[in-house]
């Protein structure tokens, strides 16, 4: 078994775990930003993201400057982009038309990372679960990505959503921060998974069988040991609900 990971611990004032801000192109709140802006090791803006960055920073940009931004420029704003231009920023332009601006963000985060020698437990994603739904599972295809592109977990956070990607294996999840919310799930995607077991939810897998047009595990709970245990033989994607 795995050393218990904090999905939330990045969203407590007091919480241990290092880990850099990726910013994408969509609404975030406001609370979760300053929080995860103060204590992340690096910065950095997807496209379109830093616009979100821009505008809710506003009377206060310069001290909210980003180490880069990246992407193929196709929806940051003009003024948006000058301005952080004037101030220094790096603008990383990837004209790959493949892999979408998270992935290659993503790809130079890593890259920024180990250039710096810095030691991290984490990569924080801010926005990409609302508005449109192509974009949302291309957020999700991005975590598959991910495996092949950094040595660390990769969780997406919006509003009252995160997602984790589980690999293979077992794993042990510590939900006790009084950050959660009410719900949380399992699902299959990309994969069916042939053996998932589970504790610490209000209703746990034994040896089950989860894929879509048989079962997936939504709307599930936790039974108050403050611990989930999961083990699966495929990928599986985790989410849970933040309390607002």
């Amino acid at each position: 078994m795995e050393a218990a990971f904090t999905p939330l611990d990045c969203l407590l004032p007091a919480g241990n775990l290092k880990f850099c801000l990726l910013i994408l192109n969509q609404p975030f709140n406001k609370g979760h930003f300053h929080c995860l802006w103060s204590k992340a090791a690096l910065r950095a803006c997807a496209d379109g993201g830093a616009n979100h960055l821009y505008h809710i920073t506003e009377g206060s940009q310069d001290r909210f400057l980003p180490d880069y931004i990246s992407g193929d420029f196709d929806s940051i704003q003009p003024e948006v982009k000058e301005y952080y231009k004037v101030k220094g920023c790096e603008l990383i332009e990837t004209m790959d038309q493949d892999l979408t601006d998270f992935t290659k963000c993503l790809q130079i985060l890593q890259k920024k990372i180990v250039k710096k020698g810095l030691q991290m437990d984490l990569i924080v994603t801010l926005g990409g679960l609302g508005g449109r739904f192509d974009q949302t599972m291309a957020s999700v295809e991005t975590l598959f990505h991910a495996t092949r592109i950094t040595p660390f977990p990769v969780i997406v956070i919006q509003e009252c959503s995160l997602i984790y990607l589980l690999q293979s294996g077992k794993h042990k999840l510590r939900v006790d921060t009084g950050l959660e919310g009410d719900w949380c799930g399992l699902i299959p995607i990309g994969n069916s998974c042939e053996s998932v077991t589970t504790t610490g939810l209000r209703w746990n897998l034994t040896n089950q069988v989860l894929k879509f047009g048989t079962l997936i595990s939504t709307s599930n709970t936790y039974d108050n040991s403050g611990i989930v245990t999961i083990e699966t033989d495929k990928p599986l994607l985790w989410t849970m609900a933040i309390k607002s």
